[in-house]
């Protein structure tokens, strides 16, 4: 930090000892304050000194010798020595002046003698004083010198900063007075530089413009030159595509410029022999790549080579030109995004007709290549099915799927899109599609279902019913314990539409033959129209045989079939409702007409409650059980009665006073019960009402089956108690019955009677106590109502039986 010179105002004595001299016995003179030993910085005391002793000055007159402390290597260290010294020395200080105040006290030397004592004796002293005062303070004198020298730059500074102060000023002064002079010709130059600017953006923007048409020449001749197709394999071909749609667009947002019509065609023109050049430079690379994979695998006969082949080796070769297949898809997603909709640019179309011509010849060839591998799947199919139609079928599918998902997998690698299902005709879903061929394009069921339903056209109506119900469990129902690959999702979304484009509509068409064969048509010999009794148990084994295959026929559907398409909007189960309860009206008017035995309206009651309660069982329609849906036809009775009873709303909830406390009161639902008429009709009229006909008989289908078989149900069930509450009326001895009064039944008795009753209802529902029970309490309730309303009758009291809430 300092200067070695700033440290040598000290002189540098040689240290040496003090001379000893020898004591005398009587008196010891004392050794001299101002001698410092050699060394011995802490016991030196420069600052305050006494005067020499005049023993002293008579032995040795020379000064003491200076004690010099240690050179500081830095400021810091220098203050660190000066506190050290002052610290250790400060109360010695104090101490000695006062011994040494008290020897001056005890030495004091008269004025007399001092008067005489010599000159230059003290003026000698004074100067070692003050000399050695100096070296003792010189630390203090070196911060006085330090503190003066960066006083007077301070004040050079200070002079310097006014200095420019006030020459800033009047540089400021100077700047105004130009300022206020030159406004003028400043505003002027700020108008001529705002319009050479607004200038030179004009001229920009007709530069841009004019190069818009200095395109036309150039492009012209690269597109035109002998060589031309070899610039759809280089980089260069994607600037030409992007020059032509900036010049397109730029010619038809300005249609008032000079020949922007001309320029526009001429563009256009222009962008279409690119891509056809691109199209001819791509069909000629797909022919080479077929012609050596074609030679290739028509010379294995490995699959597994033929499958490498197909694929792996067909993807690399065709991926490996320089920028072909890069500015092919380059033009691809300028007509579709990537998941293959339709581009809203207006030149979209233009690119989508080359799309769909690239489309078309790479199916083309990849036809070629792969018609031995399909035609050799579909020798195996045909050879399978020859042994089992449904397990080739699996087969089939499951090697069709991965056949699809491979070719979905090698179009995106080549296209750069994702065909995902679309109903815009103009998306790349619908372009692929229109490409009907043989081979799977990850996007065209149509082989697989004409190759299936052509095998599947002479099998049965069970075998395509379980090949449909496994194709839909298989792949079409998600299964939440595993995670869904691309694999499966690409098999979910070809066999949603492969059922519902294809195998649903084939397996209704099976399902009408069958109806029309079984139920429709069925032959019904004279002992299937009588009642047999009940074996095993199962309420079906006694029913009539077309109500038998129907009962088949929707368990099949229902396996089959999602429950989606088993609800009430379902063609086939409507129809096959509807022609049951038609087949059974018709048996119906054969027993009534032959009069075999068998009661007609307790024929009618136990196929429709066998119907409807396989509809519930099933969960057809918009009927929801609380029961688990059996597993087949086999079930154990009518497990829904209770709720088949309590919907329809029976007779003996529809009885007025004095039974309606008993029974609940009345719905809206429930048909009005006109006392004398046959049947009940929702509109109240005693006509017949027949299902499938309004009560008007306007002819008008009802669309709802399970309406139409709760209708006939109802009518049946009314007709039989209302009949056999006649009878039993008559039995007990005179109660009429309907609106004709009562006839006597002879010698028949009420015992007989229920006998019979007993009897008929027990070999018709054997086995399901629920059943006769509230058939039996039906016919006791609609006896009694008979009885009221005869008694009312013969009292002159014209009042209505059932009142419609």
């Amino acid at each position: 930090m300092y200067e070695d010179s700033w440290y040598s105002f000290v002189p540098e004595f040689q240290h040496r000892t003090a001379p000893s001299a020898s004591q005398t016995t009587g008196h010891r003179r004392k050794e001299s304050l101002l001698q410092q030993p050699n060394g011995a910085i802490e016991h030196a005391d420069n600052a305050n000194s006494l005067p020499a002793l005049f023993e002293d000055q008579d032995r040795d007159k020379s000064p003491p010798e200076p004690t010099l402390s240690r050179r500081a290597k830095s400021y810091s260290d220098f203050y660190d020595i000066v506190r050290a010294h002052l610290a250790g020395h400060s109360p010695k200080k104090r101490r000695k002046r006062r011994r040494n105040d008290r020897s001056w006290e005890a030495l004091a030397v008269p004025e007399s003698v001092a008067a005489r004592l010599p000159g230059e004796e003290e003026s000698h002293g004074d100067a070692l004083e003050q000399e050695l005062l100096r070296a003792s303070q010189q630390e203090y004198l070196l911060y006085e010198d330090e503190l003066a020298m960066t006083e007077r730059h301070l004040q050079s500074l200070i002079a310097d900063a006014d200095s420019a102060l006030k020459v800033l000023e009047s540089l400021g002064q100077s700047f105004r007075a130009v300022d206020e002079q030159t406004s003028s010709f400043q505003a002027q130059c700020d108008g001529l530089l705002t319009k050479q600017r607004r200038l030179e953006a004009l001229a920009d923007s007709m530069s841009n413009d004019l190069s818009y048409y200095a395109y036309l020449e150039p492009i012209t001749r690269r597109l035109n030159a002998p060589g031309a197709g070899r610039l759809v394999d280089g980089s260069e071909f994607t600037k030409i595509l992007s020059t032509l749609d900036s010049c397109t667009d730029f010619m038809a947002t300005n249609p008032s410029y000079r020949d922007a019509e001309t320029y526009l065609a001429r563009y256009q023109a222009l962008l279409t022999k690119a891509l056809h050049l691109l199209e001819v430079g791509f069909t000629n690379h797909l022919n080479k790549v077929s012609a050596e994979i074609s030679r290739q695998i028509a010379a294995t006969q490995s699959e597994s080579a033929r499958h490498a082949l197909a694929y792996g080796r067909f993807e690399e070769i065709v991926l490996e030109s320089y920028f072909l297949v890069p500015n092919l898809q380059t033009v691809v997603r300028n007509a579709y995004d990537q998941d293959g909709q339709p581009s809203s640019d207006p030149k979209a179309e233009i690119y989508a007709n080359t799309a769909s011509n690239l489309f078309h010849s790479y199916w083309a060839a990849r036809e070629r290549d792969l018609k031995p591998i399909i035609q050799h799947d579909l020798d195996t199919f045909k050879t399978e099915a020859k042994e089992s139609i449904e397990t080739a079928a699996r087969n089939y599918v499951k090697q069709c799927f991965e056949s699809s998902h491979n070719e979905a997998s090698l179009f995106r690698k080549i296209f750069s899109i994702e065909a995902q299902y679309s109903t815009d005709p103009r998306s790349a879903y619908a372009v692929l599609k229109s490409h009907q061929r043989s081979v799977l394009t990850g996007t065209n069921v149509t082989p697989i279902a004409s190759n299936l339903q052509a095998v599947l056209q002479s099998s049965d109506l069970q075998t395509i019913c379980n090949f449909v119900g496994w194709i839909t469990n298989e792949y079409l129902l998600l299964d939440y314990d595993e995670e869904e690959t691309p694999f499966t999702s690409r098999c979910r979304e070809l066999t949603a539409r492969l059922l519902s484009e294809h195998l649903w509509t084939f397996t209704d068409g099976f399902f009408d033959v069958e109806i029309s064969k079984r139920i429709t048509k069925a032959a019904v010999p004279p002992e299937a129209l009588k009642i047999g009794p009940v074996s095993n148990g199962d309420i079906a084994s006694n029913a009539f045989p077309p109500i038998k295959r129907a009962l088949e026929l929707l368990v099949m559907f229902d396996q089959s079939m999602p429950k989606e398409r088993c609800q009430r909007n379902s063609p086939v189960v409507f129809k096959i409702v509807k022609e049951s309860i038609a087949s059974l009206h018709r048996a119906e008017a054969r027993i009534k007409s032959t009069k075999n035995g068998t009661d007609p309206d307790l024929f009618m009651v136990k196929n429709l409650l066998t119907l409807k309660n396989e509809l519930m069982t099933l969960e057809i329609g918009d009927m929801r059980s609380n029961h688990t849906p059996a597993a087949s036809l086999g079930a154990a009775g009518l497990q829904h009665f209770a709720q088949i009873w309590d919907t329809l709303r029976l007779p003996q909830n529809l009885l007025g006073g004095f039974l309606s406390s008993a029974f609940g009161s009345l719905s809206t639902y429930i048909p009005t019960r006109i006392p004398g008429s046959s049947l009940w009709s929702r509109s109240g009229a005693s006509t017949p009402v027949v299902p499938g006909i309004t009560p008007g008989g306007g002819g008008e289908m009802m669309h709802d089956a399970s309406e139409q078989l709760d209708e006939a149900l109802r009518q049946s069930i009314y007709g039989f108690t209302r009949r056999w509450a006649g009878v039993l009326n008559e039995a007990r001895g005179g109660a009429g019955a309907g609106a004709g009064g009562a006839t006597k039944l002879g010698g028949k008795n009420l015992a007989k009677v229920e006998r019979e009753l007993d009897e008929m209802l027990e070999r018709a529902f054997g086995g399901q106590p629920e059943v006769v029970g509230k058939l039996k309490e039906a016919i006791q309730i609609e006896a009694q109502a008979q009885v009221q309303a005869a008694m009312g009758q013969g009292q002159g009291q014209k009042r209505s039986v059932v009142t419609r809430v």
